[in-house]
């Protein structure tokens, strides 16, 4: 970044609405700070996205204050202010509506469910309300109106915690008592490892204790909200490191026992020579972009869920390692996965594809044409290639078969691939052919003829037809009685 951090944010509209926000409740008299996630952000240097307010203001008089309000958790002291504010970035700084999440200074009554606090007293001390929330890098607050003025972001910092110091080290600490942090919401056990995963930070070791000692609670936590952060750990950066870290704070066996039986399952050394299961399928999450697709985040992670259950060691002298049927079983695994973390029934889909698909690869080289089509078709094909660059780059390393298909589907127009259709049941009754249990054989075969460039014209694929499938007279009985 060329300018200043605090002159960019001067073109951020999400920015520029909760500073807006800021001083209308200092100019009526409440204290009012950026807090959270975008003061680390901005710390370390980061154009931050979501900006977050916490203020003295009470949740009624933060209504009162702004026209356009949502009371999206007044119990707990959360309002949503609207504002309009001019968006840089669009030609004639056109205004687009921001939505602001203003907090009510507040302490937290007891966690009996282990989600969210019971009850809540709200405060007027900025130093109480950053005491309750989860990790130091997490608890500062910013002044925004005094780093316009001095351009000082450091001096406009409040930070009752270490927050600072934490971040120069490197460190994920809990605020105060790690114990009590997570036993009163256990889905901050899984956000420590998000974050030390996607900063490169360590978990300050009385913080990772205190997750191995409450990792058997953390199903207390609802299936969707431990899908979203699991993919956030895949998607976010650094994925491998989140999945050991997972690993070594007894977390993953909670929520992913299937993926903990990777460790150790030996794999044949000439196609594997990096390692055992577990190993390879970390290389792939190392491989893993900040932003990738979240389905082929859960493609790479479950691609050989399968590997362990079908694991059959040397018959004998000459034999190798094998993994029969692991395909299958990983459907399988994956999709009781899928739906005990409750994913989309979109996203389930393509993720099964994907770990259903990715052995296929290993006979492009021989597939008939109108195979290769079928296969290079699969929707987001580009995912399936993706998945097999990891999966052969984490293993043997030779990529010949990836160039192959990707030659192909860079080649082939979607026209190529699936061509409208020459034949369909349509013309095979108009034919006098008789709907039946043959249909979807006969369409089956004229679309790979045609597919393969041995009929261009429909005449060309009817005539195919019936040379393979007889004239339409003999579709009344079973073609199988021909001589």
């Amino acid at each position: 970044m060329t300018e200043p951090l605090h002159i960019a944010m001067m073109h951020n509209p999400e920015y520029l609405a909760a500073a807006f926000v800021v001083r209308r409740l200092r100019a009526e008299g409440h204290q009012a700070f950026f807090a959270g996630g975008c003061v680390r952000d901005l710390l370390l240097g980061v154009e931050a996205k979501d900006f977050d307010v916490a203020t003295s203001a009470r949740p009624d008089e933060v209504t009162e204050l702004f026209a356009k309000t949502f009371n999206v958790g007044a119990h707990f002291g959360v309002v949503l202010v609207c504002e309009r504010v001019k968006d840089h970035e669009v030609p004639g700084g056109e205004d687009v509506e921001v939505k602001t999440e203003v907090a009510t200074f507040r302490s937290d009554g007891a966690y009996s469910d282990g989600r969210r606090p019971d009850a809540v007293r709200f405060s007027s001390d900025p130093k109480e309300d950053v005491l309750r929330r989860d990790f130091t890098i997490n608890g500062m607050l910013l002044d925004p109106l005094k780093w316009e003025q001095t351009g000082n972001l450091d001096e406009s910092v409040l930070d009752f915690v270490g927050g600072r110091d934490d971040l120069r080290a490197g460190i994920v600490r809990a605020i105060g008592d790690p114990v009590l942090r997570f036993t009163e919401d256990k889905l901050r056990m899984l956000r420590a490892v998000r974050f030390a995963a996607r900063l490169e930070f360590a978990i300050e070791p009385a913080t990772m204790r205190a997750m191995q000692a409450l990792a058997s609670t953390v199903n207390q936590v609802s299936c969707e909200r431990i899908r979203e952060e699991l993919t956030r750990i895949l998607t976010e950066g650094h994925a491998r490191r989140g999945f050991e870290l997972l690993d070594e704070s007894g977390l993953l066996r909670e929520v992913l026992p299937e993926v903990v039986r990777m460790h150790g399952v030996e794999q044949p050394p000439e196609y594997h020579p990096e390692g055992n299961v577990w190993v390879h399928t970390m290389l792939l999450l190392e491989k893993l972009p900040a932003g990738c697709s979240p389905t082929l985040a859960w493609g790479a992670l479950l691609h050989d869920v399968g590997k362990p259950a079908t694991y059959t060691p040397p018959s004998g002298p000459g034999d190798r390692i094998r993994f029969n049927g692991h395909v299958e079983v990983g459907v399988r695994v994956a999709e009781e996965i899928l739906r005990r973390l409750r994913f989309s029934g979109d996203d389930a889909a393509q993720i099964v594809v994907l770990v259903h698909n990715h052995m296929r690869f290993g006979d492009v080289l021989h597939m008939k044409q109108s195979t290769l089509k079928r296969f290079l078709r699969l929707p987001k094909f580009d995912e399936h290639l993706q998945l097999h660059w990891m999966d052969a780059s984490s293993a043997h390393g030779d990529l010949r078969l990836w160039e192959f298909a990707k030659k192909h589907y860079e080649d082939h127009t979607p026209e190529q691939v699936k061509p409208k259709l020459l034949v369909t049941g349509r013309e095979l009754i108009a034919a006098g052919y008789e709907p039946g249990r043959f249909f979807k054989e006969m369409l089956a075969a004229a679309e790979d003829a045609q597919l393969e460039g041995a009929v261009q014209t429909t005449g060309e694929a009817m005539e195919f037809i019936r040379k393979n499938f007889g004239p339409p007279q003999w579709r009344a009985g079973d073609c199988c009685s021909r001589d």
